[in-house]
């Protein structure tokens, strides 16, 4: 149980840390910048569906697959990260305290710096709930469940994970209140209260709060010895992708979009693979937590530059997050400005982030020399900030970002 875990003797409770954990998380947050490199600056990121077979290309296809890796490992982790941070220090108010006010904060930032990075509207018109207030609110209840014994945390997590693909795509509230509240909650939506505010629920809270609780309950997995730890990873591993391939399959239960045969080979394959993130469905969770074990797994031991380059990412993912949006949106509109619009000509507002929807961007091969150089040009920021967060633990605001 976790309490009597938080009274083993402080020696045991500061264990080394697992450097997996952030090559793993560092990984995951480069592939996050390709998606929204993606977004930004593809030519046809606007008009067209990177996962529609009617239109796609394998390539463009993996491209957006690819990163779907990155958000459940970045919400299963942080719950993991949770129950370890618990352990180092073992003081449950404090815990509670910080777990709440770092969601609250958390939160606040998805609204205010995060939209302003994602659309560059000084009038904020449209709010868009995204994986940092999944997360945030994910802590804030993992404040009033801490004292429960930690498999009742991982448990209520994975009973969320298995059982939320039964509710229904809307809620019974009739009014755009009920209705939001729900969205908020269960599955994604779209709302205007006013012609000039849009409400864009991306990432309803409760299906990530079970991956994030799970991963709480996963924590003492990594407080076991490596090669412990590496059988419990695989086991993992082997457990969760079975049950994507069976599920998938069978095609009984676990996905709202059935797959199916596709005019070639390789379409039909990706269609089996291509599962549903918003929300993310049981078989998403089980094939991309299932991926990030095996990860885990290969990287263990692994230390060689590829590993020390993404554990510098790995350690200030909020960082790296936050500056790549503004980085990523000011590089964008200096290219629409270079391709020949005017500054007139780019459209801010509801649902608008600067560019217009055909006729600019850059082709997919340029969209990955775009995501190497925004990875590379932040690399030595986040190196000095990494530094700076380690060097003084006792400047306690570093923690919230």
């Amino acid at each position: 149980m976790l309490r009597t875990e938080a009274s083993t003797p402080l020696a045991h409770a500061r264990q080394t840390r697992v450097s997996s954990i952030d090559v793993v998380r560092g990984l995951a947050i480069v592939l996050m910048a390709l998606d929204h490199v993606r977004d930004l600056w593809h030519t046809t990121a606007l008009v067209q569906d990177p996962l529609s077979f009617d239109t796609t290309t394998p390539a463009l296809f993996l491209t957006r697959w690819v990163t779907h890796f990155c958000a459940p490992t970045f919400v299963f982790l942080a719950g993991t990260s949770a129950y370890l941070s618990l352990m180092r220090d073992g003081d449950y108010g404090r815990a509670q305290r910080f777990l709440l006010s770092r969601g609250v904060w958390l939160m606040v930032l998805e609204v205010t710096v995060v939209g302003f990075g994602i659309w560059f509207d000084i009038f904020f018109r449209t709010i868009m709930f995204q994986v940092i207030f999944a997360i945030g609110f994910g802590f804030v209840v993992l404040a009033g469940l801490l004292r429960l014994p930690v498999r009742v945390v991982g448990g209520i997590g994975l009973a969320i994970l298995l059982l939320h693909n039964l509710l229904p795509q809307a809620g019974p509230a009739e009014g755009m209140v009920g209705q939001f509240a729900y969205s908020l909650l269960f599955r994604p939506g779209f709302f205007q209260p006013t012609e000039g505010l849009s409400l864009l629920v991306a990432y309803p809270v409760i299906p990530w709060l079970g991956i994030l609780l799970l991963g709480f309950g996963f924590g003492p997995v990594f407080r076991k010895t490596a090669s412990e730890r590496r059988k419990l990873l695989g086991i993992s591993a082997a457990v969760a992708l079975g049950v994507f391939a069976v599920l998938r399959w069978v095609q009984v239960y676990g996905d709202p979009s059935p797959w199916a045969v596709q005019k070639t080979t390789v379409f039909s394959v990706l269609s089996f693979l291509n599962v549903t993130k918003y929300p993310p469905s049981l078989l998403y969770a089980a094939l991309f937590l299932g991926l990030m074990f095996v990860a885990l797994v290969l990287l263990e031991h692994a230390q060689n530059a590829v590993t020390r380059f993404l554990i510098v990412y790995g350690r200030v993912p909020l960082f790296f997050y936050l500056a790549h949006w503004y980085l990523i949106h000011t590089g964008m509109l200096l290219l629409m400005l270079w391709q020949g619009l005017t500054w007139q000509q780019l459209p801010f507002g509801s649902l608008e982030f600067g560019r217009p929807k055909t006729g600019v961007g850059v082709e997919l091969p340029y969209v990955y020399l775009v995501w190497i150089m925004v990875v590379l040009v932040l690399y030595p920021a986040c190196r000095w900030y990494s530094r700076y967060k380690a060097a003084h633990p006792e400047k306690k605001w570093l923690s919230y970002l």
